[in-house]
């Protein structure tokens, strides 16, 4: 396939379920099958070209850690699973974008752990001198590393922003036993995944997990510690104090910055440049965790 973005995805025969933001969602009967396109948002707009292979990134990134944390987490990625026949006529990397899940129920609130002092928690921080009502020490600074890792979970909006929430209410919509469960799965991969990433010039700041149950059990469902799931920090360049360099959209989001655009739909092309600029930030990324180029 050329370097073209792939932004949208039909397969003849397959019945489309849910067009997301970024992943498409399709019928296998059995099983869903997910498909990472190479669509990019910002500001809550799906811009309107997109970025070459970050479909890929995405996907392949999230098949490294369900790898990596199987043993901490069942996951809903059916192993050894092989695209169906009737997709052979579609391009041949379908399969680097592509996963075939379990068809796991999302719970309603998605799991977010911070080990680091960014983004609404800077905001609120600020002002409060709390995280998603958690209290914190006093005099940190942006971007400053916790005393330890918080779980700040949040409500799953369809179209718009996540709601923060409070532990207490996440109980209230899960139950106590479910709510205690992923918060301890959530800590506990997050905490693997940073010191793992530490060692390869990437700091994890912050990142979300979702989780799915079925046949009576939990099982992490969408994608995993991704450059759009998480924020990636190049370990040699932090410095706490302000906002860091990043392996993910920021040369997006501050071009849309400078722009005269009021942050609602349509949203503007993107330049050649920043293209360019971004899939070189999500293959580098994904090269410094795995160790292979992709």
């Amino acid at each position: 396939m050329s370097d073209a973005a792939v932004l949208q995805l039909d397969l003849p025969g397959l019945k489309k379920v849910r067009s997301g933001k970024v992943r498409e969602i399709f019928d296998l009967g059995e099983h869903f099958l997910f498909v990472a396109s190479d669509r990019i948002s910002a500001f809550d707009c799906v811009i309107p070209n997109g970025i070459p292979r970050k479909g890929e990134v995405l996907t392949q990134i999230s098949h490294f850690w369900f790898d990596r944390f199987a043993s901490l987490a069942p996951n809903h990625r059916v192993d050894g699973a092989r695209l169906p026949a009737a997709l052979a006529a579609h391009p041949a990397n379908l399969e680097r974008r592509s996963m075939v899940v379990r068809k796991a129920k999302p719970l309603a609130i998605e799991c977010i752990v911070r080990g680091y002092l960014s983004g609404s928690g800077w905001k609120e921080y600020r002002k409060e001198g709390t995280v998603c009502g958690i209290r914190l020490p006093t005099g940190l600074t942006e971007s400053a590393e916790l005393p330890e890792p918080i779980f700040t979970p949040s409500t799953k909006a369809d179209t718009g922003h996540d709601e923060n929430i409070s532990y207490s209410k996440a109980v209230d919509i899960v139950g106590a036993e479910i709510a205690a469960t992923v918060r301890k799965l959530s800590l506990d991969i997050y905490t693997a995944a940073r010191d793992y990433a530490r060692e390869r010039g990437i700091i994890i700041a912050d990142t979300k997990f979702e989780f799915g149950e079925l046949d009576g059990g939990l099982l992490l469902i969408d994608e995993v510690l991704t450059p759009d799931s998480s924020r990636f920090w190049p370990a040699a360049k932090y410095a706490p104090g302000r906002g860091q360099p990043s392996f993910d959209k920021q040369f997006v989001r501050d071009y849309l910055e400078g722009l005269d655009w009021d942050k609602t739909p349509p949203a503007p092309k993107l330049p050649e440049e920043i293209v360019a600029r971004t899939k070189a930030k999500y293959l580098e990324g994904f090269e410094r965790l795995t160790g292979r180029a992709l």
